[in-house]
């Protein structure tokens, strides 16, 4: 098949979070089986810059209709392997900015334009290209009016562009409402901007079209496509998701075991595997050692990396403060986000520098390092539609402790309650539930047959998108 995958962003150019991992991964997967990938991203000013693109020329000159104006863009193509080419969508009023989508306060006034270029810039490539796709994959709010886009530009041209569209909701509670101003930026027919389509409470919302539009709908772990469908977990768009449900599928993500294998990992001081974890007591040791720890503490080490937003259950963790001060344990936090968050953590490690470390930064070896180093990884988050760090947590050995929402409930194994095959520790989202799930880490860390066990059956499983590709070829076949 020639398969088309359009996000904001994709590793290892630029990455935010699970989106870009996601994408890269499965685009690498896909080329591996056979298919022809083209993926498509913005240009940043960060990617631009980075090794990836050095000494790169732009390959294509766009002329892009925006409202009544046109606006001129440059594009980069890029061939990093065998089947995949990655196309890189440039406009420096748009995306030249130290940070993709906000200011590190609010996000960009203009989200509704630079996404709206970089979609039809994608329709635009395809066209100039005449890839002839089978399947566009659309990823999250910013490609949500893709399907519109392209079948917009199909009836214009009087060409086929791509034969079907799949729209993969990586997380509900990003929608891309704009003022219905925006709309016109779109330079779509009116009848569109209508409850039945784009209009949502008299905004512009992208995540909505593409539901409403898509062929096929697509989120990230079986739970959370059950969860989306209710009001709880739907965050407004249950209703817009009910209209789509025979069209649903909820599909597991793999990890990228190229990247995530303990016994490859670049990053690490040490390699190691199920059958030989010397490697991983050298992580350990030095993550200890970078936060002035002793090398030897034998206490538990609590890991987590996240976005700080308030989703990944940060509160929880904060409320845990006790626990962390008196308990003989060692807490390590690695992410960035929101401010409070950030100076809530340096607060916290401020106050008690011989238990709590904080990294405010995104560090993609050091989160390797916290995942190969740390004994239990936290994941208490309100909510996760598939979250990979529990996946990469077992494949490293490091016993995750996680909220029972979404797709950890799809992935993680509840020792208490399957003795014979868990794999990790499980709670409902709320205080005294995380708090008793830390006591229960305690307790299993201080058998060590038990945790040895726990810690074996987790290395033994098998996340890799070798398995997790199957069901995607299944679904653009089915679409097909």
């Amino acid at each position: 098949m020639r398969i088309v995958h359009a996000a904001s962003e994709l590793f290892p150019y630029l990455k935010t979070g699970g989106l870009a991992d996601a994408v890269a991964a499965l685009a690498g997967a896909l080329a591996d089986k056979g298919h022809e990938l083209a993926v498509f991203m913005p240009g940043y000013r960060s990617v631009l810059d980075g090794p990836h693109v050095a000494g790169a020329k732009p390959s294509h000159k766009l002329k892009i209709e925006m409202g009544e104006s046109f606006l001129a863009g440059d594009v980069y193509t890029l061939h990093p392997r065998e089947g995949l080419t990655i196309y890189l969508i440039c406009r420096e009023e748009f995306f030249d900015r130290k940070l993709p989508y906000w200011t590190g306060e609010r996000d960009y006034d203009d989200n509704d334009a630079r996404f709206i270029f970089f979609q039809k810039a994608v329709v635009e490539l395809l066209r100039l290209t005449d890839f002839k796709a089978d399947i566009l994959h659309c990823h999250d709010w910013q490609c949500g009016l893709l399907p519109l886009f392209l079948r917009d530009a199909e009836r214009r041209y009087g060409v086929t562009l791509a034969l079907k569209t799949v729209f993969t909701i990586h997380n509900i509670a990003y929608q891309g409402i704009f003022p219905r101003k925006s709309y016109a930026l779109t330079n779509l027919p009116d009848e569109l901007m209508t409850i039945d389509g784009l209009e949502y409470y008299d905004q512009m919302c992208m995540l909505k079209a593409g539901i409403v539009y898509a062929d096929k709908v697509t989120t990230v772990s079986p739970t959370y496509a059950k969860e989306i469908q209710t009001p709880e977990f739907g965050n407004g768009m249950d209703g817009v998701i009910g209209t789509r449900l025979e069209d649903l599928h909820g599909l597991l993500n793999g990890i990228d075991t190229a990247v995530w294998n303990p016994a490859k990992d670049a990053h690490l001081p040490a390699r190691f595997t199920a059958d030989d974890l010397a490697g991983k007591e050298l992580c350990r040791a030095k993550l200890l050692k970078e936060f002035g720890w002793a090398a030897k503490f034998k206490g538990p080490v609590f890991g987590m990396v996240c976005r700080f937003t308030p989703a990944k259950g940060l509160d929880l963790v904060l409320g845990a403060k006790e626990f962390f001060a008196k308990e003989n344990c060692r807490l390590v936090v690695l992410g960035g986000g929101e401010k409070k968050y950030e100076e809530a953590f340096r607060e916290f490690a401020a106050a008690h520098p011989t238990k709590v470390g904080v990294c405010v930064r995104l560090d993609e070896a050091m989160s390797h390092l916290v995942e190969a180093g740390a004994d239990f990884f936290l994941m208490p988050s309100l909510f996760e539609p598939c979250g990979l760090n529990q996946m990469y947590s077992q494949a490293y050995g490091t016993v995750p402790l996680v909220s029972n929402v979404g797709g950890l409930v799809d992935t993680v194994i509840d020792c208490d309650a399957s003795p014979a095959t868990g794999t990790g520790l499980m709670f409902a989202p709320k205080q005294e539930d995380f708090n008793a799930g830390l006591q229960r880490a305690l307790k299993l860390h201080a058998d060590k047959a038990a945790y040895a066990a726990v810690q074996r059956r987790a290395m033994q499983r098998d996340f890799s998108w070798t398995n997790a590709v199957a069901a995607y070829e299944q679904l653009y076949t089915e679409a097909l």
